[in-house]
């Protein structure tokens, strides 16, 4: 019998390539400024390797409903603009040296330089927005912009606090990272004039999608290696951000591990001996596996939402990215 290969992104990269080049030309020409700083800075972190999965979605969506256009190429810069402002707010916020196994720009250029970049980036996202010239894109994407603001203040405000409950962090995650997903699939039904239902259907299924990646991304923070994950093992617990892995071996632990995690999440003691025992309570708790199979819940979400669209390329592609993004911690 044949073994299955892991999954990947290929089919996504494959059915949107000759629109994302049109989205990389849109990009490239809007991040243009006569403030050499502009270009040098954003240009460092837009070409520095990532995979363009949320314009990405939003090209897959429209192709999954067929949409023959050419509109969703700027929306689909906008929906980046707005991931890569985002980025560089949150390396400052976080202090963050490493992106993508990459110095950050903020390492290079200054916190000042990154938040004025990341500024430029979100008001470009907007001139796009406007461009199209739909209200209802325009509402659906400023909306997304505010809410990851408001998730990213949350988890900020969250930070170091060991009592933060599961429905708070949910909350967090869907704000910060789970709405610019539903944002760029919720596009696309927009541009291709389809009813509520298709839109609903496409907004749950990037909603799921993003709240599954992150929860990855969470676990993946005590489990992975600097090569895999292109920033530092343990960021999240030096920082003492409060992830889904903590708040459940906090519940589950002793009294002793939970005075452990008070200190750590504290600043008190988050060193490499400290991370490497944080790793072991959370292999005893299965904190990390438990929070693996609820990414892999919403993953079932995510694939289900898709169910009322036709079997083919791009829904399969669509399939497959959700199993990639959960693959990535195995």
């Amino acid at each position: 019998m044949r073994k299955r290969s892991a999954p990947s992104i290929a089919g996504l990269v494959a059915l949107t390539g000759p629109g994302l080049t049109a989205v990389n030309h849109v990009i490239i020409d809007r991040m243009q400024s006569p403030v050499a700083l502009i270009p040098q800075l954003a240009g460092h972190l837009i070409a520095g390797g990532g995979k363009r999965l949320r314009p990405m979605l939003t090209l897959g969506c429209a192709a999954l409903l067929e949409y023959g256009g050419a509109r969703h190429y700027k929306l689909a810069a906008a929906v980046e603009f707005i991931h890569t402002a985002t980025l560089l707010h949150d390396d400052v916020v976080d202090a963050s040296g490493l992106r993508r196994g990459k110095a950050t720009a903020n390492r290079l250029w200054g916190n000042p330089a990154s938040v004025l970049v990341g500024d430029f980036l979100f008001s470009r996202s907007f001139e796009l927005m406007v461009e199209d010239g739909s209200l209802r894109v325009l509402k659906i994407l400023s909306h997304a912009a505010a809410v990851i603001a408001e998730g990213e203040v949350a988890q900020l405000t969250a930070q170091r606090d060991v009592e933060t409950s599961e429905d708070r962090y949910m909350e967090i995650i869907t704000a910060k990272t789970a709405a610019l997903f539903s944002a760029a699939c919720q596009i696309a039904a927009i541009v291709a004039e389809r009813d509520a239902a298709v839109e609903a259907a496409l907004e749950a299924y990037g909603r799921n999608l993003g709240i599954a990646f992150q929860l990855v991304d969470d676990a993946i923070d005590y489990v992975s290696d600097a090569d895999t994950m292109g920033k530092d093992v343990g960021d999240d617990f030096r920082d003492g951000k409060i992830t889904l892995p903590v708040i459940l071996a906090y519940a589950r632990g002793t009294e002793p591990e939970r005075d452990f995690w008070r200190a750590a999440m504290t600043g008190r003691a988050a060193g490499d001996a400290e991370l490497a025992q944080a790793s072991a309570i959370l292999a005893r708790t299965n904190a990390v596996a438990d929070t693996l199979a609820r990414a892999r819940h919403y993953g079932a979400r995510a694939i289900d939402a898709l169910a009322g669209f036709p079997n083919g390329p791009a829904r399969q592609a669509l399939t497959e990215t959700v199993e990639f993004a959960i693959a990535r911690a195995y």
